[in-house]
């Protein structure tokens, strides 16, 4: 089993969802964990709680990832509360499940790009200050969207095709420092999120002909994508940086 006894990771977005699957994942394999939220508070703390409840080394922490100032404090926060920071995964992101053109709007697009493109962004340029000698492991969530193109959601995969471009990038940016930075894209995944919208979990057109599509018949779980951070964020990753690792039971 890979071990991260040592090592300090910051989830953001993990009230909930992936984030909060990674979050788990990564305390579970020792690692000690920051739990980002925004808004989310209460699902946050309850993350927290069953990481501390399983033996494990949890804190909250809040911040709009899309404010440099919001940014800045919140990884003086986690200095403060660890000494040091090893994982930063960067999986706050925001969309909607139906925009076709005709209602794509400045406002939705700013809301999009500032949290999934520039939230990223900023976060990395901080945790490059805080990273050791012996650098560290970045890991962006993208998504499946941006090999599939799907319709009605230009602006969300305009999104996660930057984040591909970011990863690859930085990854050649920051090599000399001993950084490392990759991509896990997931298809469909069963999250909160998904159900509420109903994009899955209620038997919809859309799931039936996902699971039709998808070699591995089934839809995604959290677990299944922290698996892979906690695989990337280990010694055992040391080799691998600028790659995207699309995390779909075999959807292409």
């Amino acid at each position: 089993m890979l071990r991260l006894e040592g090592k300090v990771a910051l989830v953001s977005g993990a009230s909930k969802g992936i984030g909060a699957g990674i979050a788990k994942g990564l305390a579970a394999a020792g690692a000690s964990v920051a739990v980002n939220y925004a808004s989310d508070r209460r699902g946050a703390e309850a993350v927290v709680a069953a990481i501390t409840a399983s033996g494990g080394r949890a804190i909250v922490v809040q911040d709009d990832v899309s404010k440099s100032a919001d940014v800045a404090r919140l990884f003086v926060e986690v200095k403060a509360a660890y000494g040091a920071l090893d994982v930063l995964v960067n999986n706050a992101a925001v969309y909607k499940v139906e925009l076709p053109l005709e209602k794509v709007t400045e406002e939705e697009f700013h809301r999009e790009f500032n949290t999934n493109v520039l939230g990223p962004l900023l976060m990395i340029r901080e945790a490059v200050k805080y990273f050791g000698p012996s650098g560290g492991s970045i890991i962006n969530i993208g998504s499946l969207a941006s090999k599939l193109f799907p319709p009605n959601q230009s602006i969300y995969t305009a999104t996660k095709s930057a984040v591909d471009a970011i990863t690859r990038a930085l990854a050649k940016e920051l090599g000399s420092k001993m950084i490392r930075v990759n991509s896990i894209n997931p298809a469909a995944t069963a999250t909160e999120g998904a159900r509420a919208a109903g994009v899955i979990g209620v038997g919809s057109d859309f799931e039936k002909q996902l699971l039709a599509m998808t070699p591995l018949g089934r839809i995604g779980q959290p677990s299944d994508i922290a698996s892979i951070a906690v695989f990337l964020a280990s010694d055992e990753a040391s080799w691998l940086t600028g790659e995207i690792i699309l995390a779909s039971g075999g959807l292409r």
